[in-house]
């Protein structure tokens, strides 16, 4: 049976980004088919799979930077792993730079009949052009992504694609974001001065490209017809004063779930290709109604309109003063049923497995 190795390039567990590196502690902390992970040593090292440590001596770190090898520790630690009679499924999360080398290191050794690369990655464009790329869809076995809309654009961008693809969407814990009644939503409101108000919601970090400051603006343009509604800004640290807005900063991921509860429109004006949006299917379980960009892997997130509103040309103001004032103005919002398991840990769980068991299969 082939074994299959996580080459990470962060120590895992690991707390400091989110998206993939939580739903793999999710994965790794249930029943999981990964039988070691190569990275550096974590603060917390988890108990019910093997570790290969990156480690260097002096020597090491003298070719690394004389050779410009970044990745010599990791395929030293792959080499103490691997033997030749035996099949191998390796996982590489985004870090493209590894792939030729990797690549080399396992021909070298006579190694890659024996392999399957599978290669996650969390953006939505094409990573690399057309023609330059080619040698890394060459390289690969499988490439694994988020919405089958980015398939598309790879599909259409690239002359050749030698490789398997397959979906993963990402998935959050649903027993922590999920809807809360009528009456405790008003209590949380209470608790937060905010009763009889509309509450909106932006979470994310503090880039140009997350829309903030875009939002900001049509924000003040709608309060001046609107007192009876609030913005929380979560993950932005600001000293500006804003009627309406509350600048919240970082909040921890386990204090997420209420702020989301007690909101009613969630805004999520991306101005980038998003992968995915871990914050909109947070907010979404939570109960929010969504007005979010229709751009990236949005629109097949929001199933293209169905599980909320989407803005066709998210870089014009006046979409969003639409879309606001609209949603404001409905008597009676209809609500909107998600699926207990869609976009959740436990379906991207089941996921992987899906994506292992068959590479496992190729292997035979």
């Amino acid at each position: 049976m082939a074994q299959v190795i996580l080459i990470s390039q962060f120590p895992l567990p690991y707390s400091k980004i989110g998206s993939w590196t939580t739903m793999y502690y999710n994965y790794l902390t249930n029943y999981h088919q990964i039988d070691y992970i190569i990275c550096q040593k974590p603060e917390i090292v988890l108990t019910n799979v093997k570790y290969q440590f990156v480690s260097e001596n002096i020597i090491d770190k003298i070719k690394r930077k004389f050779f410009k090898k970044p990745y010599l520790g990791y395929l030293k630690a792959l080499r103490q792993l691997i033997q030749k009679d035996n099949k191998y499924i390796i996982q590489i999360i985004d870090n493209f730079g590894i792939i030729k080398p990797l690549q080399e290191f396992l021909v070298q050794n006579g190694l890659r009949k024996n392999c399957q690369i599978q290669f996650f990655y969390h953006g939505f464009p094409p990573f690399l052009e057309n023609f330059h790329g080619r040698w890394f869809f060459d390289s690969i076995d499988e490439m694994v992504l988020l919405t089958h809309d980015s398939y598309k654009v790879h599909k259409d961008t690239y002359t050749i694609l030698p490789c398997k693809f397959s979906v993963l969407h990402n998935g959050i814990d649903t027993n922590k974001f999920h809807k809360i009644s009528s009456e405790e939503k008003i209590i949380l409101k209470k608790q937060f001065d905010l009763k009889d108000k509309k509450v909106f919601i932006w979470c994310s970090k503090d880039l140009p490209k997350k829309g903030l400051d875009f939002i900001l603006e049509v924000w003040k343009k709608i309060h001046l017809q609107n007192k009876d509604i609030a913005l929380l800004v979560i993950g932005a640290t600001r000293n500006q004063k804003i009627e309406g807005v509350r600048f919240l900063g970082k909040i921890p991921n386990n204090e997420l779930p209420k702020y989301y509860q007690m909101s009613d429109c969630y805004l999520f004006p991306t101005l980038c290709h998003e992968g995915f949006g871990m914050s909109l299917i947070e907010a979404l379980h939570s109960g929010c109604y969504c007005i979010a960009s229709a751009i990236g892997g949005v629109p097949e997130v929001l199933q293209y309109g169905k599980f909320g509103r989407l803005i066709e040309n998210p870089h014009f103001q006046k979409e969003w003063e639409d879309a606001i004032l609209e949603f404001l103005n409905q008597k009676k919002m209809e609500e909107i049923v998600i699926p207990d398991n869609l976009y959740s840990a436990q379906s991207w769980n089941s996921g992987m497995d899906m994506i292992i068991e068959n590479a496992k299969n190729r292997l035979k």
